[in-house]
């Protein structure tokens, strides 16, 4: 374990947290452009075209890990940012594709709101994943940026409450019914992405006790 200290680190990891989050920031983009202009297939296709191309930099993590006698922060913490900024694109995706699948016209005020929030939990984790290689020098500004994070979450979390409470108001019918329902399941996946943006700020607040 001595001699680990005196071995090169493999600094490759930030690159690729860096590459994942700047992927994640745009498939939050793509989602709230079929938020606020409509799903079509060309919309969806490249959303989940940005979801495989952050599963590849999942594996390209995953295989450094596994090749890396020496690595800059802990394997475990290595494998929780991979693992959580994967879920966050997968939760994206989730939601897109039930917009797509589901086509029921201009989005509720909630959803365009929940977009909104995740478009800013993405840019903030696109924010913070080039400044965990010098992160006594950033302390503050990570610290800012996991703050930001825990706040957006909790909006969101407000904003579900509020979708709950008046979810079947001046439902009469069951086609209406049906509709209020499938709206239900796409607020619910879009507040499982806010959540993991959550668990993503959880992971990096630990990172920062430890490290810096």
């Amino acid at each position: 374990m001595v001699l680990a200290k005196f071995l090169p680190r493999d600094e490759q990891f930030f690159t690729l947290f860096a590459e994942a989050a700047e992927n994640g920031a745009e498939a939050a983009r793509r989602l709230k452009a079929i938020v606020e202009d409509g799903p079509t297939l060309e919309r969806t296709a490249e959303l989940q075209r940005l979801e495989q191309s952050g599963d590849e930099v999942t594996h390209k993590i995953f295989r450094a890990l596994n090749s890396t006698f020496v690595t800059p922060i802990d394997r475990d913490d290595i494998h929780a940012l991979a693992s959580e900024l994967d879920d966050f694109v997968d939760g994206l995706n989730e939601a897109g594709q039930r917009l797509g699948l589901y086509n029921l016209g201009d989005a509720t005020e909630i959803t365009r709101q929940l977009s909104d929030i995740l478009v800013k939990q993405a840019d903030r984790l696109a924010h913070v994943m080039p400044l965990l290689d010098a992160m006594n020098k950033h302390r503050e500004a990570l610290r800012d940026d996991i703050l930001e994070l825990h706040g957006l979450e909790n909006e969101a979390d407000l904003l579900q409450m509020q979708a709950l409470a008046h979810q079947y108001d001046g439902v009469t019918e069951v086609t209406q019914l049906i509709r209020v329902m499938r709206w239900g399941e796409i607020h619910t996946a879009l507040i499982r992405a806010t959540d993991q943006a959550e668990s993503l700020a959880n992971t990096l607040e630990g990172m920062l006790l430890k490290y810096a």
